[in-house]
């Protein structure tokens, strides 16, 4: 089927009330491909300030609606899926898989719960997020995952975080391969150190910011030029190329063990 021009054309990105995700919002808002935006995370004062933001300073000829929800594990798939049937005909343009987080520390001093939170959100909520997609995307649509750097090699002191983000690049590269022929672009976006709120998150406060953090601003804008494009992994410098393709030749436990041993992440404990 092809792209419709004539039916409304949505945007979506979710985890779109900081970082990398608000500067997806503020790069696509810029955008003619779409009539609307929809800005998808829990806080929904931050949602609504981008919002006011991106009409009034960026594209005011663009809807911008502001949905916050928790779309963690399986509540993620249902969410949309129901916010997809209270619509009329529409097509999604471009939908941005953004929403996640990381724990630092050893697997055995990270509380459980928050590293199954973690999965609940990165690989739950992205696969059914997809899935409820899917049936809305033309000829021309598009899907960026925000997969990570650390996809490429399991990661002492990061152990979950990485696996997670291993699913997510696995996946999204079956997915595009299956959706190539529907004409529909998928790229997995592969960042290392980027500066936003991660970090602090992520060492529960023992790190506010993330060491030699690439600006957000560049990182997306790079990633939305290889999603224009066509390609399927984004990769911005030239460490970050050359961390994943040395994984390759390096032994993955070799790496996860020198990583758990050489490279500690601070952390306070919950």
């Amino acid at each position: 089927m092809a792209y419709n021009h004539s039916m409304k054309k949505i945007i979506i990105v979710t985890g779109a009330s900081s970082g990398m995700g608000k500067e997806f919002a503020l790069q696509l808002a810029k955008s003619s491909r779409a009539t609307e935006m929809w800005l998808v995370a829990r806080r929904e004062d931050r949602l609504i300030q981008l919002a006011k933001e991106l009409k009034t300073e960026i594209n005011p000829n663009m809807n911008f609606r502001v949905i916050p929800e928790d779309i963690s594990g399986h509540k993620g798939f249902y969410i949309f899926k129901s916010l997809f049937k209270e619509e009329k005909e529409f097509i999604i343009d471009t939908l941005v898989n953004n929403a996640g987080f990381g724990t630092y520390g050893p697997f055995a001093d990270t509380p459980t719960k928050k590293e199954l939170e973690m999965l609940d959100i990165n690989v739950l909520s992205l696969t059914g997020i997809c899935g409820a997609a899917l049936p809305y995307l033309q000829k021309g649509s598009r899907i960026l995952n925000v997969a990570s750097l650390a996809a490429y090699s399991p990661l002492g002191n990061f152990a979950v975080y990485a696996a997670s983000k291993a699913y997510v690049h696995s996946f999204t590269m079956a997915l595009a391969a299956e959706l190539k022929d529907r004409g529909i672009k998928v790229l997995s976006m592969c960042p290392g150190s980027v500066s936003t709120e991660f970090a602090n998150v992520a060492s529960n406060g023992a790190r506010k910011e993330v060491l030699n953090g690439v600006s957000a601003k560049d990182t997306v804008a790079h990633a939305l030029k290889c999603l224009d494009k066509g390609k399927l992994v984004a990769l911005m410098t030239f460490k970050w190329k050359l961390k994943a393709f040395c994984s390759r030749f390096v032994g993955r436990y070799f790496f996860a063990r020198y990583t758990y041993v050489n490279e500690k992440r601070p952390y306070l404990p919950e």
